[in-house]
């Protein structure tokens, strides 16, 4: 499989209640890899069942670290270093109540300046499924490139998935828009509110079937209430989650997306590819960050400064 998206550093700030304006409040801060792409790449590596690739835009400021990151977690990494822009970074405010919901803050950095220049129909060899961030509609550039990606793709016969990514994006891109955008997707996998903002419904159940009389599977998560699967208009399965006890929401959906994706390429079914994807969401939680666990080792509380070098596999714009 071969994803494709974005590549982040992720300030994860886990504090307690309401934020105080104006002065001081206490958190837990840390500092690790993250990007919705990558975390999809890294959990779907992590089923031990595909071999997974990841294209992403990075800055020289972190490549090396994100890199190893990477290739620790299973992932065959091919990292474009943009020579103008940093990395992304996002800082997740992370509440560690009950829900441990989380408010991100993103400067999007050379994440979102992949161009159609950065593609070659060569990176589909071997692929059997590609994956797309959502992310990558947000921007001009990557727009451009997205459409190339999906063209090639369709030239090749390789199926094609995409995760919308950001209900707020997504309502400043437009709903008719992104539709026309993701013609020729195979799955979709919406959240809740992605879904319902999409199709102008409230209802999630009803806004999966109406997604799904024009993308042929869509996989509506839910949170702490599972999945939906819908086909031609009509929800098959309702896929419970499984209990978790949160500490960060951040980057269970793309556990989910992750660990869903690489099931249905070894043949589950849709449903029972979203139970796995269920129990990576849960998994995800229940962990700070967005990344699986990796046996025997230590996340790294920062990036390094930059200087410190580029990965051997990346190459520069």
């Amino acid at each position: 499989m071969l994803v494709v998206g974005d590549v982040i550093t992720d300030v994860v700030a886990r504090h307690r209640g309401p934020l105080a304006a104006g002065t001081d409040t206490a958190a837990t801060i840390r500092t690790v890899p993250g990007g919705a792409g990558a975390n999809v790449a890294c959990w779907a590596a992590h089923s031990g069942r595909v071999e997974v690739r990841l294209l992403g835009r990075v800055g020289a400021d972190s490549a090396a670290w994100h890199e190893r990151e990477l290739v620790a977690c299973g992932v065959r990494p091919r990292l474009v270093v943009d020579p103008q822009a940093s990395t992304g970074t996002v800082i997740c405010l992370v509440d560690t109540g009950a829900a441990a919901e989380r408010t991100f803050l993103t400067d999007s950095g050379a994440s979102l300046r992949l161009a159609p220049e950065d593609w070659s129909d060569t990176l589909l060899d071997g692929i059997a499924r590609l994956h797309l961030s959502g992310y990558l509609l947000f921007s001009e550039p990557s727009r451009a490139f997205l459409t190339v990606a999906l063209e090639a793709a369709r030239a090749r016969g390789v199926p094609v998935s995409l995760d919308p990514a950001s209900a707020g994006f997504l309502a400043a891109l437009g709903a008719d828009r992104f539709l026309s955008l993701v013609q020729g997707v195979d799955v979709l996998l919406p959240s809740r509110d992605e879904a319902c903002l999409l199709t102008g419904l409230t209802d999630s159940a009803d806004a999966a079937a109406e997604l799904s009389r024009r993308v042929p599977l869509v996989v509506a998560k839910q949170g702490a209430e599972g999945a939906l699967v819908a086909r031609s208009g009509t929800v098959i399965a309702r896929v419970p989650a499984v209990p978790a006890t949160p500490r960060d929401t951040t980057g269970a959906g793309d556990a989910f997306t992750g660990a869903f994706l690489a099931a249905l390429l070894t043949g589950a079914p849709p449903a029972d590819a979203a139970a796995e994807g269920c129990r990576a969401g849960a998994s995800a939680v229940e962990r700070v960050g967005g990344r699986p666990r990796r046996a025997g080792s230590r996340t790294p509380t920062k990036a390094p400064a930059a200087g410190g070098g580029g990965p051997a596999t990346a190459h520069r714009a």
